[in-house]
């Protein structure tokens, strides 16, 4: 009997919302937008959407309240789940007092630009810079590419490393710094000795 009367304390306890939450039509405009970009960046627009929900909730939310405020079905949401969890977007917090696992989103929002640069390097720049460098390695022993498409390979290879080395410098530094140097535009332009006077060379 005491087992049975824990247990159903248990379930009316997890059943039991942290804070009601409502989605204002501002609110309901910015989520749709964000799953609508969220395609054209080649991201689930479910995924994009719980994503903004989580970024826009001053609470952690469990994976039954994100399927009722956006009307996904459970499964949608748990894969979703996985999926921002895989981008280091999200992360688990527990609540007290309910055994269920609650998602918030990590960091603000400078920290969430850095974490999708970053995993948008490994997933497609890095594997890039990997091919580039094996087909300059094979070079000298391709006598049937033409040497014009190999310079452009070679082209290829050292403006995205070049990009890529400039990223990781960049990364590394403070966010005051980061804040600064972008709100500073093209003056940081002017930092540069000998710099020309026209846009361009």
């Amino acid at each position: 009997m005491i087992n049975v009367i824990y247990t159903v304390i248990s379930v009316l306890t997890e059943i039991t919302e942290i804070k009601d939450m409502i989605i204002t039509p501002l609110m309901e405009k910015y989520i749709l937008h964000w799953g609508e970009m969220g395609t054209r960046w080649g991201v689930n627009r479910t995924v994009s959407q719980i994503h903004a929900l989580l970024y826009l909730s001053s609470e952690p939310l469990h994976a039954e309240d994100i399927s009722s405020l956006l009307s996904v079905a459970r499964s949608n949401v748990s894969t979703s789940l996985k999926e921002l969890q895989s981008w280091n977007l999200v992360e688990v917090s527990h609540v007290m007092g309910d055994r269920r696992d609650h998602f918030r989103v990590k960091g603000d929002t400078w920290e969430m630009l850095l974490t999708i640069i970053e995993e948008r390097k490994r997933r497609e720049i890095d594997p890039t810079l990997t091919m580039l460098r094996q087909c300059e390695l094979e070079m000298d022993d391709d006598k049937e590419t033409p040497n014009s498409v190999k310079e452009k390979i070679r082209n290829m290879n050292q403006f995205i490393s070049t990009l890529a080395s400039w990223y990781e410098q960049v990364s590394s530094l403070p966010k005051s710094t980061l804040i600064t140097l972008m709100n500073m535009g093209a003056k940081v332009a002017k930092l540069i000795p000998g710099r020309s006077k026209k846009r361009r060379e």
